[in-house]
């Protein structure tokens, strides 16, 4: 179920977005027995999921990644890179494996969707995800799905569990930055076409790029350090929900809530 992408990959390309699930969703994987990862659309070659499988189980060494695509031709050239842990299936948003997944990795996909389209496909996408279980303090799955540029540099994502969405990144190689706002380009499906006047991702971007006019003095330090007093200042009037030392990674994560689209 779904539509075929153009299939654009490069190794190394999602670095940014596993570095941030391994951080941030490293203990749900370690908590369940069998914790399995989906990426989903993973392109015309298998690199970023043989690379997920590596990052995810330095974190949790259980974790099994299966790579999803829905062009038959790409997983046949992807069947000689499955290893232990690691399989390709063909399929779409229904998710073809079983069992319910701690993690759907969706990189680029809807990129190329209609935006009345992505509220339903992330519907789809969460009613697949393992359930959250009060008891042992577990939140669920956990679906990222966002775009970044070709090699990686500049990338935005949300973050959604069962529930729903939950958090926004945007996440830089912060000598390629010019201004936050730079990051406007690379907004998933859901804001790309809302980064205009009234609506919220626009006022963020906004502030976003006074902070960082205001945090220049401090470029004489490096890049690094503007990037942490610009978030140190943004997070006066944005629900930023982590620490500098993510800022540090050149990320700031805010709640979807606060760049949610108006109605």
């Amino acid at each position: 179920m779904g539509n075929v992408t153009r299939g654009t990959t490069n190794p190394n390309r999602l670095r940014r977005m596993d570095r941030w699930i391994v951080a941030t969703h490293g203990a749900e994987l370690r908590r369940v027995a069998d914790p399995v990862a989906v990426d989903l659309g993973y392109g015309a070659a298998p690199w970023t999921a043989v690379e997920l499988l590596h990052r995810l189980r330095g974190a949790a060494p259980r974790t099994r990644v299966v790579g999803v695509e829905i062009e038959p031709a790409r997983v046949t050239a992807a069947l000689p890179y499955e290893r232990e842990g690691l399989r390709f299936r063909h399929g779409g948003f229904e998710i073809p494996v079983s069992g319910r997944p701690v993690l759907v990795r969706a990189a680029n996909v809807l990129r190329q969707y209609d935006e009345s389209e992505v509220a339903g496909v992330w519907q789809r996408l969460c009613a697949r995800l393992a359930p959250a279980d009060p008891a042992t303090g577990s939140r669920g799955g956990l679906l990222v799905e966002g775009t970044c540029d070709e090699i990686g540099r500049r990338h935005v994502w949300v973050a959604l569990g069962p529930e729903g969405p939950r958090t926004v990144t945007f996440a830089t190689r912060l000598a390629s930055l010019d201004r936050p706002s730079d990051l406007a380009e690379r907004l998933p499906k859901a804001l790309i076409h809302r980064n205009v006047p009234g609506e919220p991702v626009h006022a963020f971007l906004r502030d976003f790029d006074r902070a960082w006019a205001a945090a220049a003095p401090y470029a004489s330090y490096g890049a690094r350090q503007r990037w942490i007093r610009a978030v140190h200042a943004l997070s006066t009037d944005w629900p930023v929900t982590d620490r500098p030392v993510r800022w540090r990674q050149g990320e700031v994560t805010v709640r979807w809530e606060a760049l949610a689209p108006r109605a």
